[in-house]
C-alpha cells in the first residue's frame, strides 16, 4: 500500500541526514566491531560472531529494508550461555566501585550516541523522534539513579549463582531492556540478552557494542524464542529469566521456571482499563485522552479501554472525541524543510504491516458482530511522504461494546484501537474493569475521593491512578502486575536489585510465586 494524497498541501520529505543508510554508516563508524557491511553480529563469549541465519526485515514507517536479526540455533546458544556464566563468576567478585565506574562509563557512552540509538528506533520500531529520544533518555537517566545509590540497595545481598537471562518485546529496548541489563550487571551479574525478532536489533548491538567497549559481561543473541528456550530459559547455568511479552509465552516460560524453582520476572499483557464514575471535570479528560496514544498504545501501560457509566457516556463522548481527532500520525521522519525540526506526531506506524492487518481485521470483524463504531481517524489527514509504503500505518479507531467473542473485548490490543464499555452499577464498573484477570496499571476518574477510596482496591491493577494514567515509572517507583499479567518478583526502585540478588536466608521477595504472593 502506498501513500496518496495523504500529505499535507506542503511538499513532504525525508529529513537530510537520517535516511537508514545514513544511520547503518553511523554504526559502522562508532562500533566497526558489531557491524558488518550488511549486518550485525551476535555478541558471546566476549567477542563478536558472524553466526547465526540472517533474517530478512523491513522498516515499519515506509518498508526500507533494514538489518535482520542474525538467528543462531540451540546449539550455539548453550555455547553462549555457558561462556556467560564463566563470565558471570568472574564478575560477580568484581568490587563495586569497578562495576559502578564501568556502568557509568558505558552510559557516558550512551548518552553521547543519543542521537543515533534514537534514530535506529525510529527506523527498527516505528517510534516518534520525540518518544525515541525518550526511550534512550530514560534507560540512560533511570540507570544513573541505580549507580548514585547501590551501595545501599546491596547491603547485605549478593550476586546469584548465574546471569540473568533477559527475553523482552521490541517496544521498548532502551529503558526497558538496556535498562535492566545495566542495573543486572551493576548488581554483580553476568547477563544475556536475546535480541526481539520484530525490531531493535541494531539499536541493541550497539548498546551492547557500548558497555561490552567498558568491560560489562554482556551477551546478546539472536534467534527463535522456542528453539532457544531450553537454553535461554531452562539452562541450569541461568540464574534468573526476567521476561517482557505477551501472555501465551509467557505462560509457557513460568511453567518452565516453576518446575526449576528458577529465580524470575516474568511482565506479561493485562487489559490495562480507565473508569469513568460519577464524574465531572471533562477538560482534565480531553487533555489527556492524546498523551494515551503515545506511540500508538504500543505500550504494556496503554489505556485502552474506557468503562464508562451509562449516564455519562454523553458527556464523556463530548470530552473524548474532540480530543481523539486531533492526534497526528504519519511519518517519522518527514519534513516540509531540510532545516525543519523533526515532526511532532502521537505515533506512526505499528511494529510491522502484518500486525496493521490484524488490528484492521479485528476491528471489522467486531463491527461486523455488532460493534459501534464512533471514531475512525483518516490516512487523508496523515503526514507521510508522496509514494511511500503505509501498509503499517493504523490510524485511530474507537468502537463501543466490542462483542465479546471479539479479542479487543478481552486482550490488550497493542495498537491505537479504544474499545468502550458501558455500565450501570457499581459492580459491573469492577467487572469489566477487571476482564482480564489483572493488569499492569489502571485509572479510576470520580469527583467523590471516598468513592474511589473504596472501589479502587478491588481493581486489580498493580497501580490504580485517580483520574490520572500511570506508567512503568522510573527511578525509585515500584512495578509489578496483578493476576495473570506477572509471575515472579517485582521490580522499580530497590526491588529490581532485590530481584537479582541474593537475600538473607529464608528471604520471600515481593511478587507473584507459585508458592506465595507478596506486595511490597
Amino acid at each position: 500500500m502506498t501513500a496518496a494524497g495523504a500529505q499535507d498541501a506542503e511538499a513532504l520529505a525525508l529529513k537530510p541526514g537520517t535516511s537508514w543508510a545514513d544511520a547503518w554508516r553511523r554504526c559502522r563508524t562508532v562500533a566497526p566491531e558489531a557491524f558488518r557491511d550488511d549486518r550485525v553480529l551476535n555478541l558471546w563469549d566476549a567477542g563478536w560472531r558472524a553466526d547465526g541465519r540472517v533474517l530478512p526485515a523491513t522498516s515499519p514507517v515506509d518498508g526500507t529494508p533494514i538489518a535482520g536479526p542474525p538467528r543462531i540455533d540451540a546449539a550455539t546458544a548453550q555455547h553462549a550461555v555457558r561462556a556467560s556464566l564463566d563470565q558471570h563468576r568472574a564478575w560477580r567478585h568484581v568490587p563495586l566501585p569497578e562495576r559502578r565506574a564501568r556502568v557509568a562509563a558505558t552510559l557516558d557512552a550512551l548518552a553521547q550516541h543519543r542521537e543515533l540509538l534514537a534514530l535506529l528506533l525510529v527506523w527498527e520500531i516505528g517510534k516518534p523522534w520525540r518518544s525515541a529520544t525518550a526511550d534512550v533518555d530514560r534507560a540512560v537517566d533511570g540507570v544513573r539513579w541505580y549507580v548514585d545509590g547501590i551501595d545501599d540497595m546491596l547491603d547485605g545481598r549478593a550476586p546469584l549463582d548465574g546471569p540473568v537471562s533477559n527475553i523482552a518485546s521490541w517496544n521498548y529496548p532502551m529503558s526497558v531492556l538496556v535498562h535492566a541489563l545495566l542495573v543486572q550487571t551493576l548488581a554483580g551479574n553476568a547477563v544475556i540478552a536475546k535480541a526481539p525478532t520484530d525490531g531493535g536489533v541494531a539499536c541493541l548491538t550497539l548498546a551492547c557494542a557500548l558497555a561490552a567497549r567498558e568491560g560489562l559481561p554482556v551477551t546478546l543473541v539472536s534467534g527463535s524464542g522456542g528453539e532457544l528456550s531450553q537454553a535461554l530459559v531452562r539452562a541450569p547455568e541461568i540464574g534468573c529469566v526476567s521476561f517482557v511479552g505477551g501472555r501465551d509465552t509467557g505462560a509457557a516460560v513460568a511453567t518452565a521456571v516453576a518446575d526449576l524453582g528458577k529465580r524470575h520476572i516474568l511482565e506479561q499483557e493485562g487489559l490495562n482499563t480507565w473508569g469513568i464514575w460519577n464524574f465531572t471535570d471533562w477538560d482534565a479528560l480531553t487533555r489527556v485522552i492524546p498523551k494515551l496514544f503515545d506511540y500508538g498504545k504500543q505500550r504494556c501501560t496503554a489505556y485502552p479501554r474506557f468503562v464508562v457509566q451509562r449516564q455519562l457516556f454523553d458527556a464523556f463522548l463530548a470530552a473524548y472525541l474532540p480530543a481523539v481527532r486531533t492526534l497526528r500520525v504519519g511519518h517519522p521522519l518527514a519534513v516540509a524543510a531540510p532545516d525543519a525540526p523533526y515532526p511532532a506526531l502521537d505515533f506512526g506506524p505499528v511494529i510491522n504491516a502484518a500486525k496493521a492487518k490484524e488490528l484492521h481485521d479485528q476491528v471489522a470483524e467486531a463491527v461486523d458482530r455488532g460493534a459501534v463504531p464512533l471514531h475512525r481517524g483518516s490516512a487523508a489527514d496523515a503526514r507521510f511522504l508522496p509514494g511511500q509504503d503505509t501498509s503499517a500505518y493504523v490510524q485511530p479507531v474507537t468502537l463501543l461494546n466490542p462483542p465479546r467473542s471479539s479479542p479487543l473485548h478481552h486482550a490488550e490490543p497493542f495498537g491505537p484501537v479504544d474499545t468502550i464499555v458501558l455500565v450501570d452499577t457499581e459492580a459491573e464498573l469492577l467487572a469489566a474493569m477487571n476482564a482480564s484477570n489483572g493488569a499492569l496499571v489502571a485509572t479510576l476518574s470520580t469527583d467523590d475521593p471516598a468513592t474511589y477510596d473504596r472501589l479502587a482496591p478491588q481493581i486489580r491493577a498493580f497501580k490504580v491512578g485517580h483520574g490520572v494514567p500511570r506508567s512503568r515509572g522510573d527511578r525509585e517507583e515500584l512495578f509489578g502486575g496483578h493476576g495473570a499479567s506477572w509471575r515472579g518478583a517485582f521490580v522499580g526502585g530497590e526491588l529490581l536489585v532485590r530481584a537479582v540478588t541474593h537475600g538473607p536466608a529464608g528471604e520471600r521477595l515481593p511478587g507473584n510465586f507459585p508458592d506465595h504472593h507478596l506486595m511490597p
